[in-house]
């Protein structure tokens, strides 16, 4: 891949990395996951080992604009500090005259972190002077934040003109395209993607370009019972999205069409309320009472839907089977979380990838047998629907 950081020496550089430090905090704003940071670690640590000078900037969360306290990047300082086992200068100002000093005085081997990029509007407007007082920090510029290469904001995109010889993928991102790019372009049959989630609405583009790729696609989760409803099926009280019958029939003749192996579930664990504590019951998928909704797929799908991904070489997997986060709704999404892992101990390919599917696999410790788990959520998402991310794009171009 052309563009990334692996064959270049930074030695005497100020070196401007954008990373993705949008990790979440508890009530006391003490981080609960690092995974994020951790990710980031080796492009920082090989730019620092160049003998460069490292001025890193990032978002968190969701501010309405100008500081607020509990958007702040502080609580980062410390976990960083620990990581890389260096001091970092935090600065709570992007550009104002004590970060440009700090900056001009920084020598190799030491580290900036600025403060929330979103604290400026001018971030997400994609702003060209923004852009251009960021870049006047550095003489190099570095994207490693996959996780928000899918926006078109000023310091995953408009940043990089300003380094028209100078700007890299980061080895986080050159890695994320590696492995999806392998499921993509290179699968080895049989080629399994598991889609499940809520809604279909969210899933259209990436269905219909996995239609040309797979042998096998698997429903699963809320989004199934607009499958079932489209075939005639009775589902309930269950999560249907009514505009979207006609555009789940059209998948399911898509997949005819293509000789590829549709998958739906064939029973369902069925609740009479949204709530862990309701009461249960196993049903057919397609026969499903009045006043019961089904939160997760049945044991005989959960075995189904196992045999085909342990015999399957490529496994791709967006999204749960049911409301896993409760634990009489689990079963479903653990199973397949284990199937998966089984193949590729086995010797398959696994990419993982959204929020869901990567908070079940981290819940039921399987991530390290996993092939591949993603930190992109919607930018991988967006890759596999086929469309360019201006991040990506912008080194690249």
């Amino acid at each position: 891949m052309k563009n990334t950081i692996d064959d270049c020496n930074f030695s005497g550089k100020k070196v401007l990395i954008r990373v993705d430090f949008n990790v979440p905090l508890n009530h006391n704003r003490q981080i609960t996951d690092d995974t994020r940071i951790r990710e980031s670690i080796p492009t920082i640590r090989k730019v620092l080992d160049d003998g460069a000078a490292v001025i890193l900037m990032s978002h968190l969360g969701r501010p309405k604009g100008g500081f607020e306290s509990d958007y702040s990047l502080t609580p980062i300082v410390p976990v960083l500090s620990k990581l890389l086992n260096k001091d970092i200068i935090f600065t709570r100002e992007l550009f104002g005259q004590k970060t440009k000093d700090y900056a001009a005085a920084l020598k190799p081997g030491e580290i900036i972190l600025l403060e929330n990029l979103r604290f400026y509007p001018e971030e997400e407007a994609a702003d060209e002077n923004f852009a251009k007082e960021l870049a006047s920090l550095a003489d190099v510029y570095i994207n490693d934040a996959f996780a928000t290469s899918h926006r078109e904001h000023t310091s995953t995109a408009t940043i990089a003109k300003y380094f028209p010889k100078n700007k890299y993928l980061g080895l986080l991102i050159a890695n994320e395209l590696r492995n999806i790019d392998m499921v993509l372009k290179t699968p080895k049959s049989p080629f399994t993607a598991i889609i499940g989630g809520a809604k279909i609405s969210t899933k259209i583009h990436i269905l219909e370009n996995l239609l040309n790729k797979v042998n096998n696609l698997i429903i699963g989760g809320g989004m199934a019972f607009t499958f079932i409803k489209a075939l005639g099926g009775k589902v309930g009280n269950s999560l249907i999205e009514e505009d979207k019958l006609e555009y789940a029939q059209k998948i399911i003749n898509g997949a005819m069409l293509k000789g590829i192996n549709l998958y739906l579930p064939v029973d369902a664990v069925l609740a009479d309320a949204f709530s862990d504590e309701a009461r249960r019951k196993i049903a057919t998928v397609d026969k499903i009472d009045d006043g019961w909704m089904g939160l997760d797929i049945g044991p005989e799908t959960c075995k189904r839907f196992a045999e085909i991904i342990k015999n399957s070489e490529t496994i791709l997997w967006n999204g749960p089977m049911g409301v896993f986060e409760m634990p009489n709704f689990e079963r479903g999404t653990k199973s397949i979380a284990i199937a998966a892992a089984s193949a590729t101990i086995s010797g398959a390919f696994s990419l993982v990838g959204g929020g869901d599917s990567v908070a079940a696999v981290n819940k039921y410790n399987l991530s390290d047998q996993m092939s591949y788990v993603s930190t992109g959520g919607g930018a991988m998402l967006e890759y596999i629907e086929g469309k360019e991310l201006p991040g990506v794009k912008a080194i690249l171009s």
